[in-house]
C-alpha cells in the first residue's frame, strides 16, 4: 500500500505564484486540486480514512479525486468481486478509478451523517465541506447509491445509520 502523506496546504490565491514567492508550475501542468492540506491514517469507519490536517471552512472545496478515466462497463468489471473499491461513476458512460491514484482524498469514508459532500463537476469528482470541520476530522461523505446495492452492512456507527451501503 503507498505511503501518503500530508499535502502542503493552500499557499495563495494569487494567479501567478511565483510572483508570490511560490513555486512555478511547468506550463500545461495541472494545478493541484487540493485546497486544503488531507492525511491518511487508520480509520475507526472502514480501513484507511482522509482526516483534516487542518480546519476547513463549511462550504469549501476540499479537494479532487482523481485517478483512471474508464467507462463504466470497465468500472464495473473492476468492481466485480472487489471488497474495497475507489471508483466514482461521473456520466453515464465515464468513471473515475482512483485505485491508484496518490490523492488522499480517495479514503474518503461513507458516513450516514456526513460533514462532507462529492460533486460531479465537468467530470472531475470534488469534495465539499458541509460545515466546519476541525483538524483531526475524519472526513466522510454519504455515498449513496453503491455498487454493493444493500449488501454491505454499513460502518460508520452515526446516529440514524440506515445500516446497509
Amino acid at each position: 500500500m503507498p505511503r501518503l502523506t500530508s499535502l502542503p496546504p493552500k499557499t495563495s490565491t494569487c494567479p501567478t505564484p511565483a510572483a508570490a514567492g511560490g513555486v512555478a508550475r511547468a506550463r500545461g501542468t495541472p494545478a493541484n486540486p487540493q485546497k486544503f492540506a488531507v492525511t491518511v491514517k487508520p480509520s475507526a469507519i472502514e480501513g484507511q480514512g482522509a482526516f483534516a490536517a487542518e480546519a476547513i471552512p463549511a462550504r469549501r472545496k476540499i479537494g479532487e479525486i482523481r485517478g483512471e478515466s474508464v467507462s463504466v462497463r470497465e468500472a464495473r468489471r473492476r468492481a466485480r468481486g472487489q471488497d474495497r473499491i475507489m471508483i466514482v461513476e461521473v456520466s453515464e458512460t465515464r468513471a473515475i478509478d482512483a485505485t491508484r491514484s496518490g490523492d488522499p482524498l480517495r479514503y474518503t469514508n461513507h458516513s450516514c451523517q456526513p460533514n462532507a459532500t462529492l460533486r460531479i463537476r465537468q467530470g472531475r469528482v470534488e469534495l465539499y465541506a458541509m460545515r466546519d470541520i476541525a483538524a483531526g476530522e475524519e472526513l466522510c461523505a454519504n455515498y449513496g447509491e453503491s455498487h454493493h446495492e444493500g449488501r454491505l452492512t454499513c460502518r460508520c456507527g452515526a446516529p440514524g445509520c440506515i445500516g446497509r451501503l
